[in-house]
C-alpha cells in the first residue's frame, strides 16, 4: 500500500503543481504573446471549464472503463496537455493545451480518491485521504520557488517539466496500482453527460464574465443573462435523462441521502474559503505596506499548515470519525476568517489567522469529506462520489471570486470592503459548522463502513 500511495501522491502533486506555477508564469505568457490582462486570465479560465466539464466524464469513465486504466491516461493526457503549451506558437494553442491540462486535472484527483477506497482498509483511509490533502500545502510551497528557477531559463520549460513526472508515474502506476474491474457495459448515458457538462460550463462561463466593479449591470448583461438561461434549460434536461437511463452519470437518489447532500454542501464551503485566501497578498500589501513579493511570502504559514495538518487530520478521521474533524475545521475556518477581517492591521493576528484557516483547509479538503462519500457510495460509484467533492469545491470557489470582489468593489475603502467580504464568509462558515453536526456520527458512520466494505 505504501507503494500505491506514493504513485497517488506523485500524480496529484503534478497536478496540483500546475495550479501552483501559473501566477509566476501569468507575467512571462502575457509578455509572450503580448496580451491584455483579459486576455491572459483565459489561461486560467479554460482550464476551470474544462475541469468542470471533466469531473463528470472522467469519474464516469474510470468507474466504467477501470480506475488504473483512466489513472494513468489522465497522466498522459496531462503531460500531453502540457507540451501543447510548452510548444503553442500562437495564445490559442497555449489555450488548447490549457484545457487539455484541466480535462486531465479533472480525473486525477477523483480517481486518486476511489484508488483509496478499493485499497486501503476502512480504519486507515482517513490517513491515506490526508497524505493525499497534503500535496496541495507541498505544491504551493515549493512551486513558486521551482518556477522562479525555470523562469530564468524560459516559462515554456515550467510545461516541459511535467513530461518525465509522467513517465515516471506511468512506470510506476502500471506496475504498482491494481487493475480494477470493469464496470457497467451497459449503454453509456450520453444525453445525460451533455446536458449535466452543458450546465456547468453555462454556469462557469456566467459567474466568470460577472463584472465585480458593476455587479447588478453584468448580471444582466446578454452574455452573462444567457448563460444562466441556458443553465436553466440543461438542469431539468439532465434530471430528465438521468431518471430515464439505464446506466445514469449520477444517480439522482444518491441526494436523497443526507449524508452525501451535506458533504456538497460542505465542499461549496471549502471551495469558497479557499478561494477566499487568493485575497490575501492584496489585504497585505493595502494593510502593512509591503510589496507584491513580500506579500507572497506572508501566504507561506497557511502552505505549511495545510501540508503539515492533513496528515494529521487523516488520523483524526480515523480515531474520531469525520463529524468531529469537520465540525472542528469549519469552527477553525470561521475564526481564522472573522481575524483577517476584524483585525487586518495587526500582523500577529493575520499570520495566527492563517495558520487556522491552514488547518480548516487541511481537514476538510484533505480528508474529512473525501471519507465521508468513499463510504456513503457504492463500490462501483466510488469515483463519482469523490468527482462530486472536487465538482462542488470549484463551483464554491467560482462564487467566491466574483463575490469578494464585487464587496471589495462596492466599497469606497478598499480594505474595509475585503473585511466585510471575509467577515461575511466567516458567518457562513458557522452556518456550515452547525449543519455539520447533523452528519452521522462515529457509531452510525462504522456501521456505513462496513456495509460498503
Amino acid at each position: 500500500m505504501p507503494r500505491i500511495l506514493t504513485v497517488l501522491f506523485m500524480g496529484v502533486l503534478m497536478a496540483a503543481l500546475d495550479i501552483a506555477i501559473l501566477g509566476p508564469a501569468i507575467p512571462a505568457i502575457r509578455e509572450a504573446f503580448q496580451l491584455t490582462e483579459r486576455e491572459v486570465s483565459w489561461v486560467f479560465t479554460v482550464w476551470v471549464f474544462a475541469n468542470l466539464v471533466g469531473v463528470p466524464v472522467m469519474s464516469k469513465l474510470a468507474d466504467r472503463v477501470g480506475r488504473k486504466r483512466m489513472y494513468l491516461f489522465d497522466i498522459g493526457f496531462f503531460a500531453a496537455g502540457g507540451l501543447v503549451v510548452a510548444a503553442s506558437p500562437t495564445f490559442a494553442w497555449l489555450l488548447v493545451g490549457r484545457a487539455m491540462q484541466g480535462f486531465a486535472v479533472s480525473g486525477i484527483f477523483p480517481v486518486a480518491g476511489a484508488f483509496i477506497g478499493d485499497t486501503f482498509p476502512p480504519h486507515r483511509r482517513g490517513r491515506a485521504f490526508g497524505v493525499l490533502g497534503s500535496v496541495f500545502g507541498v505544491a504551493f510551497i515549493i512551486g513558486p520557488i521551482l518556477a522562479g528557477t525555470i523562469l530564468l531559463v524560459g516559462w515554456r520549460y515550467l510545461y516541459l517539466m511535467f513530461t518525465p513526472i509522467a513517465l515516471i508515474v506511468i512506470g510506476l502506476g502500471f506496475w504498482f496500482l491494481p487493475t480494477s474491474k470493469p464496470g457497467d457495459r451497459r449503454p453509456f448515458d450520453l444525453l445525460g453527460l451533455g446536458a449535466l457538462a452543458g450546465f456547468l460550463l453555462c454556469v462557469a462561463y456566467g459567474i466568470s464574465m460577472v463584472d465585480t466593479d458593476a455587479l447588478l449591470t453584468s448580471l444582466v448583461a446578454p452574455r452573462v443573462l444567457s448563460a444562466f438561461i441556458l443553465a436553466a434549460v440543461f438542469l431539468p434536461l439532465f434530471i430528465r435523462a438521468e431518471r430515464k437511463a439505464v446506466d445514469p452519470v449520477l444517480r439522482l437518489d444518491l441526494f436523497s441521502n443526507r449524508q452525501v447532500v451535506l458533504t456538497c454542501v460542505l465542499a461549496a464551503g471549502a471551495g469558497i474559503n479557499e478561494a477566499a485566501f487568493i485575497f490575501f497578498p492584496t489585504i497585505a500589501v493595502i494593510a502593512y505596506g509591503v510589496t507584491t513579493s513580500e506579500a507572497a511570502f506572508m501566504l507561506l504559514p497557511l502552505m505549511v499548515s495545510v501540508a503539515l495538518g492533513s496528515p494529521i487530520m487523516g488520523r483524526l478521521v480515523d480515531r474520531f470519525g469525520s463529524r468531529v474533524v469537520v465540525i472542528g475545521c469549519n469552527v477553525a475556518l470561521a475564526i481564522g476568517m472573522a481575524g483577517v477581517a476584524l483585525a487586518p492591521g495587526r500582523e500577529v493576528v493575520f499570520y495566527g489567522a492563517s495558520v487556522l484557516i491552514g488547518v480548516g483547509l487541511a481537514g476538510l479538503m484533505g480528508s474529512a469529506l473525501s471519507y465521508i462519500l468513499i463510504h456513503e457510495a457504492t463500490e462501483g460509484e466510488r469515483t463519482v462520489s469523490q468527482g462530486l467533492i472536487t465538482l462542488f469545491i470549484s463551483l464554491g470557489q467560482l462564487l467566491t471570486g466574483a463575490a469578494v470582489g464585487a464587496v471589495a468593489a462596492s466599497s469606497g475603502d478598499l480594505l474595509g470592503g475585503y473585511g466585510r467580504a471575509f467577515l461575511g464568509i466567516a458567518l457562513l462558515t458557522t452556518v456550515l459548522a452547525a449543519l455539520a453536526a447533523r452528519l452521522k456520527g462515529r457509531t452510525s458512520e462504522r456501521e456505513t463502513m462496513q456495509a460498503s466494505s
